[in-house]
C-alpha cells in the first residue's frame, strides 16, 4: 500500500511539472512585443498606442491617438466631459437645418483643408430617420458610409462626427424613407473644441471587438447619453451600432463602413432618455481578421431625486 502511494505522489508531481513547463511555454509566447503592440505607420503618425493587456480584452486609449478628429487642446470644465464643447441643444438651437424630403439626395462641401472633421446631426417631428450618409474624396472614392434608423428622431436625434483629412471632401444625406418622413440634417465642421474632443475627453479605455463578436453595455436611468468611439489600428472598420430597449427592440440603428479606421474613426453621441436602463450593443461585422475597439462611456447624467436615505450623486452606479 505505501509503495502504491509513493508512486501515485510521484506520478503527480511529474504532471504537475509538466504542466508548468506548458504554461511556461505559452507565457513567453503570450510576451512577445509582437503580441502586445499594435501599430501602423498611420498610427504612428499620430502617436496612437493599443497595448493589450493581459487576461481582458481591454486597451489603454491616448487621446492623441486616431486621426485629426481627436486631437484637441480644450479647456476644462465638467460634468463628465472636460472640453468646452456645445451642447446638441445649443447646435440646434443656434444652427438653421436644412430639411431633406423623403427620397431626396443634399450634399454639403467643404474645401478648405483646415476641416478635419464634419458634425453630422439629424432629428424629425417624431415620425421614423432612415438615412444613407456618404463621405466623398475625390471622384468615385467613398472611404466611409454610414446606414442610419432611428424610430423616434424628436426623442432620440442622431449625432455623429465624421473625420474629413485631405480635403476638399463632400458630405451626401440621402434620405431613403418614404416622402412622409422627412428629416431635419446639420451638417458643419467640428471645430477645436467641438464635438469630437468633448465625446474623447469621458472616455480611456476601449475594449478590443474581434470580428464577427458582440459586445454590450448597459446604462441606468441617470444616463441620458452615451458616447461611443470605434476604431482600428489602420485596418477598415465595419460594425453595426444598436440602442436596444427590451429583447431586440432596436430604437437606433448604425452601421458603418470605413477603409481606415485610424484616420476616420466612429465618433457619435446616443440618447437614451429613457426611464428605465438602455444597452448598447455593437457588433464587429468584418472578419476574424478585422478586430475593433470599441469605447462606450456616459456622456450625460439627469437630474434625479431619492426617497428616503440621501444618496450622493457622484456614487450613482452609471454602468
Amino acid at each position: 500500500l505505501n509503495m502504491a502511494a509513493v508512486t501515485t505522489v510521484a506520478m503527480w508531481k511529474a504532471i504537475a511539472l509538466i504542466g508548468l513547463a506548458v504554461a511556461e511555454a505559452f507565457v513567453v509566447v503570450s510576451s512577445s512585443p509582437r503580441e502586445r503592440s499594435v501599430s501602423t505607420q498611420l498610427a504612428s503618425e499620430y502617436g496612437a498606442s493599443a497595448r493589450t493587456r493581459t487576461r481582458d480584452d481591454y486597451i489603454d486609449i491616448n487621446r492623441e491617438s486616431g486621426g485629426p478628429i481627436v486631437r484637441y487642446d480644450g479647456p476644462t470644465i465638467r460634468p463628465l466631459s472636460n472640453v468646452r464643447a456645445p451642447s446638441l441643444d445649443e447646435i440646434w438651437e443656434s444652427t438653421m437645418p436644412v430639411i431633406v424630403q423623403g427620397g431626396s439626395l443634399r450634399t454639403w462641401s467643404f474645401a478648405n483643408p483646415q476641416v478635419d472633421a464634419v458634425q453630422v446631426l439629424f432629428k424629425s417631428e417624431g415620425r421614423p430617420i432612415d438615412a444613407d450618409i456618404d463621405l466623398w474624396n475625390g471622384p468615385d472614392n467613398t472611404p466611409q458610409r454610414m446606414r442610419v434608423y432611428v424610430e423616434d428622431g424628436a426623442r432620440r436625434t442622431f449625432s455623429a462626427i465624421i473625420g474629413t483629412p485631405r480635403g476638399p471632401n463632400s458630405i451626401a444625406v440621402r434620405n431613403i424613407g418614404q416622402l412622409e418622413f422627412p428629416l431635419d440634417a446639420v451638417v458643419r465642421p467640428d471645430m477645436q473644441d467641438g464635438l469630437a474632443a468633448s465625446i474623447a475627453s469621458v472616455v480611456s479605455k476601449a475594449e478590443v471587438i474581434q470580428g464577427g463578436s458582440v459586445r454590450t453595455w448597459s446604462f441606468n436611468p441617470v444616463v441620458q447619453s452615451v458616447a461611443v468611439i470605434i476604431k482600428t489600428d489602420g485596418r477598415p472598420l465595419n460594425s453595426r451600432i444598436e440602442l436596444l430597449m427590451g429583447p431586440n427592440n432596436s430604437k437606433q440603428v448604425v452601421e458603418i463602413y470605413t477603409e481606415d479606421g485610424v484616420e476616420r474613426p466612429f465618433f457619435a453621441i446616443v440618447e437614451t432618455p429613457e426611464a428605465v436602463g438602455s444597452v448598447i450593443r455593437i457588433k464587429n461585422t468584418a472578419p476574424l481578421e478585422f478586430p475593433v475597439y470599441a469605447s462606450v462611456a456616459p456622456y450625460t447624467l439627469g437630474e434625479y431625486d431619492f426617497v428616503g436615505d440621501s444618496y450622493n450623486f457622484n456614487e450613482w452606479p452609471m454602468l
